[in-house]
């Protein structure tokens, strides 16, 4: 048995699917590892999600910016972007399903020492300590309240974490370090403005990876989120978003034996993307 773990696919359905077919994944047998980020950009993101939820057991995926961000827009709380890429899910017959499904993937992913992630987490929270506040979302979102989540989800605000937090902007500060963190201060305070390669980092800010004292440093981190850092691997990290959608690799790596697999993309069409 193998686990592979998969950069962020991004409604990019035919390169997953020679990404699979690269990798001899054998449903049943190995697991497929994804950082979130399923849908949105790319054209086919309702194949991604029904090809992803038929894997069953055989899938680990975690929640990211976009897929967040799809559960916003269908309940109304959020507006599609020029970019978004969207609407062949929300109009679908099993969109329903679809969402229900979303709702109840988990934010964090723990297995021994690996960590599975979207964008990173908190240089102050261990590893037990980010996967209890994983769940309090998780409780919330696949709950009879997610509805009342989701309508506060969205802000920047607080940046940081503190214990006293309640209610949303707990949440808000769990969800923006876990899905959308790429630099932070070396205690923690989150910058949202910055998108670039990890070498733009404005003063007094660096990769959260990078944090010294980071309490997950003896963890091994599998993540994705930073197209622009593109591929970084390190012993303590897994940073594996190779910026399909743009039109550059869609990537796996074996975790037993960190070996790569990758496959060319195609970028997608429509109006100038953000990442």
């Amino acid at each position: 048995m193998a686990t592979y773990a998969i950069g962020d696919v991004q409604g990019c359905f035919d390169e997953l699917l020679q990404l699979v077919a690269k990798i001899e994944f054998k449903p049943g047998a190995d697991r497929l590892w994804f950082v979130g980020d399923l849908v949105n950009r790319g054209p086919q993101s309702l194949e991604v999600l029904r090809y992803v939820k038929d894997l069953g057991e055989s899938a680990v995926v975690v929640l990211g910016n976009h897929d967040l961000h799809l559960l916003a827009v269908a309940e109304g709380f959020a507006s599609q972007h020029n970019d978004d890429t969207l609407n062949a899910v929300l109009s679908a017959p099993d969109c329903r399903e679809l969402l229900s499904w979303l709702r109840g993937l988990p934010m964090l992913y723990r297995e021994e020492n690996r960590v599975l992630v979207h964008a990173g987490l908190l240089p102050q929270w261990t590893t037990c300590m980010a996967a209890r506040l994983a769940a309090e979302v998780e409780e919330e979102l696949g709950g009879s309240r997610y509805r009342e989540f989701l309508s506060r989800l969205y802000g920047s605000k607080p940046d940081h974490w503190s214990d006293d937090l309640r209610g949303a902007d707990r949440w808000r500060v769990i969800v923006n370090a876990m899905t959308r963190m790429r630099f932070c201060s070396t205690d923690g305070v989150m910058e949202f403005a910055t998108k670039g390669e990890v070498d733009v980092a404005p003063a007094g800010f660096i990769p959260w990876f990078d944090v010294p004292a980071r309490k997950t440093k003896d963890d091994v981190i599998v993540c994705g989120h930073w197209s622009a850092m593109g591929l970084k691997i390190s012993p303590g990290l897994l940073g594996i978003d190779t910026g399909c959608v743009w039109g550059r690799r869609l990537t796996a790596i074996r975790l037993e034996d960190r070996r790569l697999f990758q496959v060319g993309c195609r970028p997608a069409s429509g109006p100038a993307l953000r990442q």
